[in-house]
C-alpha cells in the first residue's frame, strides 16, 4: 500500500489564493496533495463558522478523504479554512493562510501579511504573500523560455493589473504610467515585457499593445498572445514596473533580484496602501517616474522564512 501524502494543499480555485498554499507547500514537503474545494450552502456562505453537518461540506469525496488525514494541512482564505479546522479535529497539524475573520486558535498556525494587523501567539505574520520565485524558480522559467533573454537590454516587465475596490486604477493613471515608460524607452532603448492579467481591462489593455508595438519585446493579454511569459518575464528582467492594484503580483516582483517601480502608488487604499509603504520603507521599492533609476534590490524571499518558522513551531 502506498505511504499516505505528507500535505494537502487546500484553497478555493482562486488563483492567488492557489498560488499560495503550494508555495508553502512545495517549501514544506516533496510530497502534496492540491485539493480544489467545492463547498455547498450554507458553508459556502458561513466559513469557516462550524456548523452541525460540516464534514459533508465539501462533498462525499472529501468527507472519505477525511478518514485517512495527511500529516499537514495547508489552506488559504476562508473556504479552505473550514477545511483545515475538519483535518485538525481528525489529528492533523493545520495551518491557515489570510484572516480567517474568527479567532486564530482554531487552527495550529496562521499566517497572514502584516498589513492586516493580526496578532496571536499562534500568528505568523509576513511582508506581502507567499509565493514561489526563488532563485531556482528563476532559472527554470529562463530554462523554459529563453527568448526574452536575447531581447536587447534594460528589459523592463511590466506587470499590468486592474481596477479594484482598494485601488481605483483608471485609464488615466494607466495612460500617466505608459507615458513615463514612452521616456524611460527613448532616454536608454532596450525592450518591454509587457504582461497583463485577468482583471486588465480591454481599455487598459489596447493602451498596452499600443505602448508595446513600436519597440522590441513581447506582449501578453490573453490567451489569444500565445502561453502566458509572465514568469518569463519576472526571470529576464532588469527591471519591474508594477500597477498597484495587486499584493500577490508586487510580492512575486519583490522576490526577483531587480528594481520594483510601482506606477501611482498613491492611489492605493487601506491594507494595500499599508503594503506599498511597508516596501517602501524597507527600500524595496520606489514609485515610478519620468526617468529611469538604478538602485540595488535585496530580494523579498518571506515564503523561505515562513517555512522555517512552520517546521520549527510544529516539529516538521
Amino acid at each position: 500500500m502506498a505511504a499516505p501524502v505528507s500535505c494537502w494543499a487546500l484553497h478555493d480555485g482562486v488563483a492567488g489564493h492557489r498560488r499560495q498554499a503550494l508555495a508553502l507547500a512545495g517549501a514544506l514537503f516533496a510530497d502534496c496533495r492540491e485539493i480544489e474545494l467545492r463547498a455547498r450552502a450554507p458553508w459556502s456562505w458561513l466559513a469557516p463558522r462550524r456548523l452541525p453537518g460540516a464534514g459533508r461540506a465539501f462533498g462525499e469525496e472529501f468527507a472519505r478523504m477525511l478518514r485517512a488525514p495527511p500529516r499537514l494541512g495547508i489552506g488559504c482564505a476562508r473556504r479552505a479554512a473550514l477545511a483545515t479546522r475538519l483535518l485538525r479535529e481528525r489529528g492533523a497539524a493545520v495551518v491557515q493562510v489570510l484572516d480567517p475573520r474568527i479567532p486564530p486558535r482554531h487552527w495550529d498556525l496562521l499566517v497572514a501579511p502584516e498589513h492586516d494587523g493580526l496578532d496571536g501567539p499562534n500568528v505568523l505574520t509576513l511582508c506581502g504573500s507567499l509565493n514561489p520565485v526563488d532563485d531556482l524558480w528563476l532559472a527554470e522559467a529562463r530554462r523554459n523560455r529563453p527568448g526574452p533573454g536575447t531581447l536587447p537590454g534594460p528589459r523592463t516587465a511590466v506587470l499590468l493589473g486592474g481596477p479594484t475596490r482598494a485601488v481605483p486604477l483608471g485609464a488615466g493613471a494607466v495612460a500617466q504610467m505608459f507615458r513615463q515608460l514612452s521616456a524611460w524607452r527613448r532616454a536608454e532603448g532596450g525592450s518591454l515585457l509587457l504582461v497583463g492579467s485577468r482583471r486588465t481591462p480591454p481599455v487598459l489593455g489596447a493602451a498596452a499593445r499600443e505602448l508595446a508595438e513600436p519597440g522590441p519585446g513581447l506582449c501578453w493579454l490573453g490567451p489569444g498572445d500565445g502561453d502566458n511569459p509572465y514568469a518569463a518575464a519576472l526571470a529576464w528582467a532588469d527591471r519591474i514596473v508594477c500597477t498597484p492594484d495587486s499584493v500577490n503580483m508586487v510580492s512575486e516582483a519583490c522576490a526577483t533580484l531587480v528594481p520594483v517601480f510601482v506606477a501611482r502608488p498613491d492611489l492605493a487604499t487601506g491594507r494595500v496602501r499599508r503594503f506599498l509603504d511597508g516596501l517602501a520603507a524597507r527600500g524595496r521599492i520606489r514609485p515610478l517616474g519620468e526617468r529611469p533609476e538604478h538602485f540595488v534590490a535585496e530580494p523579498l524571499r518571506e515564503t523561505a522564512r515562513i517555512a522555517a518558522l512552520v517546521r520549527q513551531r510544529l516539529g516538521l
